[in-house]
């Protein structure tokens, strides 16, 4: 296992971070244009009930995976201190508890996919054609939620190894895979929404399979099936109290995003589409800043680990000086490009003209995001998640105190600034809260 494994004492340099960062960028990368060819191969059909229905099916499932996120980013965080500590056999029994949960949780949801699709199409209703399809397509999905909720682990495992080009290998597999058999399923054999889910179903357990291989050398040592260590009643408590600060944390930024899109809403259409189409720039930003927040996931756990205070800070200020001048390169280009970019997503003109007018906050946002982007990975490699939900409940609060103030005021200015405040608190409180966090890796 040790061969497979990069030696935390390394000295942490820019060309480690880049290694460590680039592979998740590409990772990223690759998301969108899945999306692309599931909605192209659909498209081709021509008629609009598959498209609304693959979309629909597929937000509904993307909603309740993302509710397992936390698996990956505790995996992350406990698996580096693991390693950075030298614990070996803590490492490949942390693989096996996530494993557990993953495949667990996943089975869970298949029992319940009944009352599940029910509530979901409660909240969010559809034609009865579009949901007849949508049904169908969740019906195929859902029995991959054990494979996926269970790569979650596996990608926070690979990442506080370092081994990020081994998640880069896995993506590009399980993507690749998938839009090969969206373009044989559906455009050769006509199976319709039917053929999306099942190129995706397959994929995703394909990946599972890839997984396991590229944790391989977890399982050439018995301590991922020594049941006395995994089921270690301090290590579960542990893992579970911070998997479920992670969870409310992650609840609460969902609750700023949620209600962020039904205020657009309640403008008029024209505004709530030029929403849609800036968030496409958040989510771009996004993309960029997994790559080095999952970076300071990995070399800061690894830090808290081998309780180093230098190499703690070393590997935070690393990734996050990557991390900020990617944010500037990309405002300066959403500055100068961005309504070129405006022009490729929308082609109704009074959307483009109202994503003009917002344009200058995704020009900050990236700027303004970056702390609470880095600070995130940063205490999730710490695993101080008792920080990250108490801050998170403080970010929440400034969001909704200046949604209250300038939404009125403003409109969707106020909106947006709103927005931009929650990023600002978030990473002025985590900030506030980083000397603790030092002082833990000395203890």
């Amino acid at each position: 296992m040790a061969r497979a494994i990069p030696e935390p004492e390394r000295h942490i340099t820019h060309g480690r971070v880049f290694r460590i960062a680039f592979p998740i960028v590409l990772s990223n990368a690759t998301v969108p244009i899945l999306g692309a060819v599931d909605t192209g191969v659909v498209g081709q059909l021509g008629d609009p009930v598959p498209i609304g229905a693959v979309g629909v099916g597929a937000i509904v499932l993307t909603a309740i995976y993302w509710i397992f996120g936390f698996l990956r980013m505790g995996t992350t965080g406990l698996t580096s201190q693991a390693h950075g500590a030298g614990r070996t056999g803590e490492v490949a029994a942390l693989l096996t508890r996530a494993l557990m949960i993953g495949l667990s949780a996943g089975i869970c949801l298949v029992a319940l996919q009944i009352w599940i699709f029910a509530g979901a199409f409660m909240v969010s209703p559809a034609s009865a054609e579009v949901e007849s399809m949508a049904r169908a397509y969740m019906q195929i999905r859902i029995w991959s939620a054990p494979a996926v909720i269970a790569l979650y682990g596996i990608t926070g495992w690979l990442v506080a190894l370092e081994r990020t080009r081994a998640v880069l290998v896995l993506q590009i597999w399980m993507n690749g895979l998938n839009i090969v058999l969206d373009l044989w399923f559906v455009l050769g054999l006509g199976w319709g929404v039917e053929g999306v889910a099942f190129a995706t179903f397959l994929a995703e357990w394909s990946g599972l399979a890839l997984g396991f291989w590229l944790c391989r050398d977890a399982f050439r040592v018995p301590a991922w099936r020594d049941w006395t260590r995994v089921f270690d009643a301090v290590a579960l408590r542990n893992m579970a109290q911070v998997n479920f600060d992670i969870l409310l944390r992650s609840l609460m930024l969902e609750v700023i995003f949620v209600s962020f899109l039904l205020l657009g809403g309640r403008f008029d259409d024209v505004t709530l589409a030029a929403n849609q189409v800036l968030l496409q720039f958040l989510n771009i930003t996004a993309y960029a800043m997994d790559g080095f927040a999952f970076t300071a996931e990995a070399l800061v756990g690894q830090a808290m680990g081998a309780r180093s205070v230098t190499r703690l800070r070393r590997g935070a200020l690393l990734a996050t000086h990557w991390a900020l001048g990617t944010n500037v390169v990309l405002a300066a280009a959403f500055a100068l490009a961005g309504g070129l970019l405006i022009d490729v997503m929308t082609t109704a003109p009074m959307v483009r003209e109202a994503a003009r007018d917002y344009l200058p906050y995704m020009v900050a946002a990236p700027v303004l995001g970056v702390g609470a982007w880095m600070l995130d990975g940063i205490f999730i490699g710490a695993t101080r998640s008792g920080d990250m939900r108490n801050m998170m409940v403080l970010s929440l609060a400034a969001y909704i105190v200046a949604a209250l103030i300038l939404v009125p005021w403003l409109g969707n200015h106020g909106l947006w600034l709103a927005l931009l405040v929650s990023f600002v608190a978030r990473g002025v409180t985590l900030g506030m809260r980083y000397p603790a966090l030092e002082r833990a890796a000395q203890a």
